[in-house]
């Protein structure tokens, strides 16, 4: 499995490179009339940020993290700065946080722990990460691009256990699924969503989104990628190029999956599941049954996040830093907010009344639809 993990990668940076010329331009941005109103209300700034950014919202506030190291939490309605903490290392994937302790991994494998800023423990990992630790009930779970999910005492660093599923020779370098579900660990893994015992690291259930695709190993990889969206129980995924599809976790059945290519996660409500695919084409399926509600092709080839349903909106960000507010309802654009011009990285965060996004330059941008 190890030989064939860097191939992957490889893989993926050989079509990065492609598309830098063969790519199709972004869709000229239509003139918006507002139809909400909706402002800035402050910013702050990091040194850069180069990964896929989990935002983590936790008791008012945010937690983010920069490439350079930097891990710093944010009071959401002011911005006020409530603590920081520095990693040591570049980091590669993060930032998980209970609203105590906050995990990081470095791009030297090294799980890095802080309580309230101060670095208290590190660990070595046996394989890169592209996923953001989630910290929950004083344990760091961390999952790396091999599929390997190994469990942490958030107090002390102890490794507590680690759960390895054999015969898939190829996998994903792309930001994968870990969340938590009452009192199941949920990972992705190949194709299908996970429940562990978090106690113990054993398998509970293995409910697949869809079945693999393609006349070759490299066409059929179709892992998770995150984020997930979680309403009540149901849990709902992207699988990598291939579908979507919401699981029902207190019956551990599937309850339906739609073919969908695509790269980012997909995020929603107890009505409304959105995502966009690889053309940026968004479609919003009805969370119950998977069927279309609409769609929308105004923003293709833009660099779309992941999206984030709030109010009567749900919020993409795009590769020139712009952040839309469509009606849930229909697609339909009602509001257009400028950040930095660099892309918007991860989905939109959050807390309260206050929203935040993340820009490649290190931009924090947190608005207030009203």
């Amino acid at each position: 499995m190890t030989r064939l993990v860097p191939l992957v990668l490889i893989g993926a940076a050989l079509l990065a490179a492609c598309s830098s010329t063969d790519k199709p331009k972004p869709t000229p941005l239509e003139a918006v009339t507002p139809q909400i109103a909706g402002r800035q209300v402050w910013s702050a700034r990091l040194d850069g940020v180069q990964f896929p950014m989990q935002v983590t919202v936790r008791d008012g506030a945010f937690v983010v993290a920069s490439t350079g190291g930097s891990v710093v939490a944010l009071d959401a309605q002011s911005g006020r700065e409530l603590w920081r903490g520095e990693a040591g290392s570049r980091v590669a994937a993060g930032v998980g946080s209970d609203g105590r302790f906050a995990a990081v991994v470095t791009q030297n494998n090294e799980l890095v722990v802080l309580e309230r800023g101060k670095r208290l423990w590190t660990a070595a990992l046996s394989s890169r990460t592209t996923t953001s630790p989630l910290v929950a009930g004083e344990r760091v779970f961390v999952i790396g691009v091999d599929r390997v999910v190994h469990a942490f005492d958030a107090l002390d660093g102890r490794r507590l256990w680690t759960y390895r599923r054999t015969g898939e020779p190829l996998t994903l370098a792309q930001p994968g699924v870990l969340a938590a579900y009452k009192d199941t660990l949920l990972t992705g893994q190949g194709a299908s969503l996970v429940g562990l015992d978090p106690l113990k690291g054993t398998l509970r259930w293995d409910v697949p989104v869809t079945s693999p695709r393609g006349t070759n190993e490299v066409e059929r990889l179709n892992d998770l990628v995150g984020p997930a969206l979680r309403v009540g129980d149901t849990v709902c995924a992207r699988a990598f190029q291939s579908a979507v599809g919401c699981i029902a976790a207190n019956t551990t059945s599937l309850r339906w999956s739609r073919l969908g290519g695509g790269q980012n996660g997909v995020g929603g409500d107890a009505d409304l599941v959105f995502g966009a695919d690889a053309s940026d084409r968004i479609t919003a399926w009805r969370t119950a049954s998977g069927d279309t509600a609409w769609t929308n092709e105004r923003l293709l080839h833009r660099d779309l996040s992941a999206p984030l349903s709030t109010g009567r909106t749900v919020v993409f960000g795009d590769g020139e830093g712009q952040v839309h507010f469509l009606a849930r309802e229909d697609g339909k654009t009602l509001l257009r907010l400028p950040t930095d011009g660099s892309p918007i990285v991860g989905a939109p965060a959050l807390a309260g009344t206050t929203m935040l996004v993340v820009t490649r330059n290190g931009g924090l941008f947190a608005f207030r639809p009203e």
